[in-house]
Formats: C-alpha cells, sequence, structure tokens
C-alpha cells in the first residue's frame, strides 16, 4: 500500500487531488494548513510528500527544508503559483523531487506521482536486500517490507556495522567505537543500549523478543536473517 501525505489549503483543490491519486492501492492523507500538516507528519510516515508552497500559516518550503535537516529521504512534489525559474530551481535546491505550477492537469500530476513512487520502490543497485529488509547505505535510506524506516545517524552507523559482519559478533567496545568515532570518553554508558533498543523498535516486528539483531550476553551483538 502506497502512502501519500498531500499539504493544499484549497479544501477543493486538496479533495479533486484525493480523489484523482487515491486507489485500491494508495492512500493520500490530506492537511489544510501547516500546522496540521507539522502534526501528521510528526506522528506519521509515507512513501510521498505533495507539499503546496502558499500556505496561510506558513510555506511548504521552509518545511521541505525543515524535513531534510531532520533527515528526512521521502520523496517530495512541490506545488505553486509561482512559474518563475528561480522559484523552481529554490524549491529543487531546498530537496524537492518534482515541482509542479498551477494550474496543472490531474493526469499529470498522476504521472508524476506513480514516477515518484516507482523510483522510491526501486533500491539502488548497492542496496543490500535481507529478508523483509533493503538497505541502502549510499543513499540511507532504509525499508522493511516495502515501507520506509527513518532512522538517526547512530542507528544507520549501527546497522552498517551489523550488516557487513552478518552472522558475526560484534563486540560492545568495537561498536561503541564506530557510532561515536570522535571519541567514547564522553558518552554515556548505556548510549549503545539505548540505540539497539530504539534501532529493534524500529526493524523488529516484536522488539522484546527480535529476530534479527540479537544479544549476546557478555560479547555484543549480532545481525541474523532468518530463512
Amino acid at each position: 500500500m502506497d502512502t501519500i501525505f498531500l499539504l493544499e489549503d484549497d479544501q477543493t483543490l486538496g479533495r479533486g487531488i484525493v480523489m484523482a491519486l487515491e486507489t485500491p492501492g494508495r492512500t493520500v492523507t490530506l492537511a489544510g494548513s501547516l500546522r496540521e500538516g507539522r502534526a501528521v507528519l510528526g506522528r506519521e510516515c509515507f512513501d510521498l510528500l505533495i507539499l503546496d508552497i502558499n500556505l496561510p500559516d506558513g510555506s511548504g518550503l521552509e518545511l521541505l527544508r525543515q524535513l531534510r535537516a531532520a533527515g528526512n529521504s521521502t520523496p517530495v512534489i512541490l506545488l505553486t503559483a509561482n512559474d518563475l525559474e528561480l522559484d523552481e530551481v529554490t524549491g529543487l535546491e531546498a530537496g524537492a523531487d518534482d515541482y509542479i505550477t498551477k494550474p496543472f492537469s490531474l493526469a499529470v500530476l498522476r504521472a508524476r506521482v506513480a514516477a515518484q513512487l516507482r523510483r522510491r520502490a526501486q533500491p539502488a543497485a548497492g542496496a543490500v536486500t535481507m529478508g523483509p529488509f533493503v538497505f541502502d547505505f549510499d543513499r540511507m535510506v532504509f525499508y522493511r517490507a516495502g515501507a520506509a524506516i527513518e532512522l538517526s545517524k547512530a542507528e544507520q552507523r549501527l546497522l552498517r556495522v551489523l550488516v557487513e559482519n552478518q552472522g558475526h559478533t560484534v563486540p560492545r567496545v568495537l561498536l561503541m567505537e564506530k557510532l561515536w568515532p570522535d571519541g567514547t570518553e564522553y558518552v554515556e554508558e548505556n548510549a549503545l543500549s539505548v540505540t539497539v533498543r530504539r534501532l529493534r523498535g524500529k526493524l523488529e516486528a516484536d522488539p522484546a523478543n527480535p529476530q534479527y539483531l540479537k544479544t549476546v550476553y557478555g560479547l555484543g551483538y549480532t545481525w541474523v536473517v532468518q530463512p
């Protein structure tokens, strides 16, 4: 199931876009203001974001910048009434993947949306596929059963070390050095355990009984993919 988030303050246009994009295999969540949009994005993850730039309480462009600064790599299509080349360049430089100027054809929007969803569904050539997971460490994008997963920098480093040493126990001291390469003397004692717990919460169906990220008591951790 593909999930799309739409930020559009024009209610008539917003409902029209939802009707045009929703299919049996695709859902669209609509928000009508920047405040509402931030609330939705704070509690849900999506496969694609469609953001109107000009909103009554702010700018979708600024929201895009904030998402990218926070490490959110979800594809974004910008909608705007501005048709100047400078506006398009600004949007793309802020991290947008596509840019559509109003008024636009719903058929064109559907085609652009389909293209972005196909691109997201296709892992890069260097991506690692393991069981239900696809890990693309070059682009730092991660999927479980086709759904995107947002990982912190420490979680990304931890996962990479474990995956690269699949089937082997990685000692805690080595993991500490890899996760905090600038020095561990100021890192709290339980920082690694906290990072492991958070990563399990994002990857494991039952974090209390992990299938993949296993603890080897007294030694460290190992990554095991079930046959």
